[in-house]
Formats: C-alpha cells, sequence, structure tokens
C-alpha cells in the first residue's frame, strides 16, 4: 500500500505518498523492509532517536512529531494526531480485522486475564468463534496498536467462518488507555471487574487510576457495559457512564456451593456447574456470562455451557500429593492476595495456609508492605521470597514486605523461590493448603538481566513427586 492511502489525512510530497509500506511498527529493532515507522513519544526517550536505527534495519519512511533528518522521509504531524494516526495505519495495513470481529474490552485491577479467557472459552463452548488477547497471549497486557493489529488479524484467520458470532475479549490495561493503545477501537461491550492498589508508581493516586480507567466508559470507544458493582469504583463508574450499564454483583449467584473441586450456583435461574474454584471465580464467571448476554446469547444455554470453560492457567490452579494441596495463582496486590487466601481459608476445612510470595522489582513499591500485612494476618506460615525482582535486590525487596508483617506472625524469608516452596512443602501436612502466590502462569523468572525458566507449577509438581 503506497504510503498517501495509508495515512490519507496527512499532506506529503508527491513522492513520499508514493513509498510503498508493507509494515507498521514502533520499534526499530523490529522493523523490516517496507515498514514504516512511528517515532512516538516515550517515558525515557523520544522515538526520534531510532529513526536511523529502523532504516538501518529497512523502513522505507518515519512519522513523528518533531522534525528530524534522516536518510530516509520523515513525515511530521501533529502530537495530538500522532496515536490515532498510529491506530489507523496499523489497521489498515493488515486490513482491518476488527470490522468483522465483536470485541471485548475488559480492564480493572485484578480479574482482566480471567474473565478474557472465559469470554473466550464460553463463546467456543456455545459455537462462536471466540480468542482473547492479553496477558497470556502477547508480552504486554495490552500490546501497542502495530502487534495488536497484527494479533487480531491472526486471530480472525483462525476463525471458522461459518459461524455466526466471532468475539475477541482483550484485557486492556491502565498504561494501554494512558498511551493510547487502544486508539481507534470500537468495542460492543466494556467491562469494569474492580479496582485497588496497584500501578500507583505510575499513576500516582487511585483518583488518577480510576480516572484514567474510566476512558474506556465512553461512546468513542464502547457501546455498551458490564460493570461489578460490589466494587465501589464500579458503582460510581456505573452511575456516571453515558452509555448502557449491566451492573453485575455476587448476589447474582444463587445457592452456591463451593469446594476445591468446583463450584454450583444458580443464575437468573438456571444451574452452573463449573470446574471453576474459588469466590472471586464465581464473581468472574459472572461477568463473563452477562458479557455474553449483552452480545446476545441466550442465558439458559450460557449456564449450561458453563460446564465445558476450564480454569485459566494460573488461576486458582491446582496441584495435588501426598494429602497436600498447592494453590497456583497470579495475586499481585494487596487485595488479589487478600481474596485468595480469603477463598483459601473458607475451602481448606480447617487446615494451615502456608503462603509463599515475593513482590516483582521495579513495580509499585507502595504495596509491599501491605502485601506483607495481608499474607502474614491470613497465613499461619508466610514465607517471603522472590518474585521477579529485575533490576532490583532481592533481598531488598524482601526486607520492605517483612516491614509490614504481623510480629507475632510466622514469617520466613528465603531469597530462593524454589527453595522457597520446597520449605513450604517440607512444612505442609497432610490437609494443609500451600499456597503459591504472584507468579500464576509465568514460566520464567527476571533476576538482574538473567529471565530464568521457571514455573511455579512445574517446580510444585517436582518437588511433590
Amino acid at each position: 500500500m503506497q504510503l498517501g492511502d495509508l495515512l490519507d489525512s496527512v499532506t506529503m510530497d508527491l513522492a513520499t505518498s508514493c513509498i510503498e509500506v508493507r509494515r507498521v511498527d514502533i520499534d526499530s529493532r523490529e522493523c523490516e523492509p517496507g515498514t514504516l515507522f512511528f517515532a512516538m513519544p516515550g517515558i525515557h526517550a523520544n522515538g526520534t532517536a531510532f529513526i536511523d536505527d529502523a532504516a538501518s534495519h529497512g523502513a522505507v519512511a518515519a512519522v513523528s512529531s518533531v522534525p528530524f533528518a534522516a536518510d530516509i522521509p520523515v513525515v511530521v504531524v501533529p502530537a495530538t494526531q500522532l496515536h490515532a494516526l498510529l491506530a489507523h495505519a496499523s489497521a489498515t495495513i493488515v486490513g482491518r480485522p476488527d470490522d468483522a470481529l465483536a470485541l471485548v474490552g475488559v480492564t480493572g485491577t485484578n480479574g482482566k486475564t480471567s474473565v478474557t479467557s472465559l469470554v473466550a472459552s464460553l463463546a467456543r463452548a456455545l459455537g462462536w468463534n471466540g480468542a482473547s488477547i492479553g496477558t497470556l497471549t502477547n508480552e504486554r497486557t495490552t500490546p501497542a496498536s502495530p502487534e495488536l493489529f497484527r494479533s487480531l488479524e491472526a486471530t480472525r484467520r483462525t476463525f471458522d467462518e461459518r459461524r455466526s458470532h466471532s468475539i475477541v475479549a482483550l484485557e486492556v490495561s491502565s498504561h494501554a488507555l494512558d498511551q493510547g493503545r487502544v486508539e481507534g477501537l470500537q468495542f460492543t461491550v466494556s467491562a469494569f471487574t474492580n479496582l485497588s492498589h496497584d500501578h500507583l508508581d505510575y499513576h500516582n493516586t487511585m483518583e488518577e487510576y480510576f480516572t484514567v480507567k474510566s476512558r474506556l466508559f465512553t461512546l468513542e470507544h464502547s457501546k455498551r457495559a458490564v460493570i461489578w458493582c460490589d466494587d465501589p469504583y464500579g458503582l460510581r463508574l456505573a452511575d456516571m457512564a453515558t452509555l448502557p450499564v449491566t451492573k453485575v454483583h455476587r448476589a447474582d449467584a444463587s445457592d452456591v456451593t463451593e469446594s476445591l473441586e468446583g463450584t454450583i450456583f444458580f443464575w437468573r435461574g438456571h444451574l452452573v456447574n463449573t470446574s471453576l474454584v474459588g469466590g472471586y471465580n464465581v464473581d468472574n464467571a459472572l461477568m463473563a456470562m452477562e458479557i455474553l448476554r449483552s452480545l446476545g446469547a441466550n442465558e439458559a444455554s450460557i449456564a449450561a455451557s458453563m460446564a465445558d470453560v476450564h480454569s485459566v492457567p494460573g488461576r486458582f490452579e491446582i496441584v495435588r500429593a501426598k494429602g497436600i494441596v498447592v494453590v497456583v495463582d497470579y495475586a499481585h496486590t494487596p487485595a488479589g492476595l487478600q481474596r485468595l487466601l480469603d477463598d483459601v481459608r473458607r475451602l481448606s476445612h480447617g487446615g494451615r495456609i502456608i503462603t509463599v510470595f515475593g513482590c516483582g522489582g521495579d513495580r509499585d513499591r507502595a504495596k509491599r508492605r501491605e502485601m506483607g500485612e495481608v499474607a502474614s494476618t491470613s497465613s499461619e506460615i508466610t514465607i517471603v521470597t522472590s518474585d521477579n525482582p529485575r533490576s532490583e535486590s532481592p533481598d531488598a525487596i524482601i526486607d520492605s514486605i517483612i516491614e509490614g508483617t504481623v510480629p507475632t506472625a510466622s514469617v520466613l524469608r528465603m531469597t530462593d523461590r524454589r527453595a522457597a516452596i520446597a520449605e513450604a512443602l517440607r512444612l505442609a501436612r497432610s490437609g494443609d493448603v500451600v499456597v503459591l502466590a504472584g507468579k500464576g502462569h509465568e514460566t520464567t523468572q527476571v533476576i538482574g538481566d538473567t529471565v530464568l525458566a521457571f514455573d511455579d507449577r512445574v517446580v510444585a509438581r517436582e518437588l511433590l513427586e
């Protein structure tokens, strides 16, 4: 496609407009022959610093909000138009796959991955095309526009054209909303799960965090909303939203029977029998079911199809051996960890809870003390260890967590995560539950510049065997 056709609203000279473009990207390292490089502003540097590198990898032109002398043409546009143009170009170059899909956007602090995965799985169980994009499929929770639209097109190509509905559920992070990564997308349904302490290293205050999240719930981005209203921020959002809203509450599930094998409840008068475990998964299931209902699915069919929906990797995932139950979960916020441990307590039938967790380096430091308090208050034994320390000292992170632990609690520190898991299993007796929190589905651990193979589920099975 010629550049002038790709950016049809931008004025440029004839020679530049005739340049053939085959790809759009914002990462100079990912450029290849025929790429249009967008020099986006960043936290630490402006993308103009990488235009020459992009050219060396094959970029044929660049788009920037500031002039820059380079060996390839640089099209200068107003900074206020840069994100919208990036989204338009990214979508157009791959054929606007979003036009053929019903998009579901899910935002919130906890539950985004679970709800998007459940929406996709439930759609498939109903006989629809269903997929999700987010933490489990891409490096970023919400990819930047070029990667996002390539993922949407790749997903569209896998769908069966004979099916009546094609649904893609997308995790929408607050960073993505703030950085314009979902510009140009129109969601059929947008959903809000909850809001609690996280990412305040980026957003500074909870009010700013909420304001950014609420941007998704406007007619510019969404046609209708499904909002969890047992959360005070959700209730506030539902009251202020200008688009049609479906409010969801835990009370929507009646006669709930829970065990470590699964959950049974009634929803809108229909029996739901699911292998999902834990109260927060009841909440996630309610959200997913209401989203599918908003997309036009029959209530009775939704309820029956939940029997074919499987648990989400690394979310209350259970490993068993020798009378010991190990729960692996991604809980990495104070509220998420509290809900996880409350669910485990309710389902553990009097056994002890031994919790192993840490906090990620180069991330929100203010939550570390809170998580230490939550774990030590809600567990008989807490073992504080490493998560993904990244560039920070693992021991310094552990020190911060332990500062928040209850003085009378039984708290151990073991920097090596495998050793910490081994110690938890050694201490566990029949009937106890060992909780491995924070990493969930992740298969690596980042220590400094080193990325190590590490999966809590694999390690737990190896040690139990």
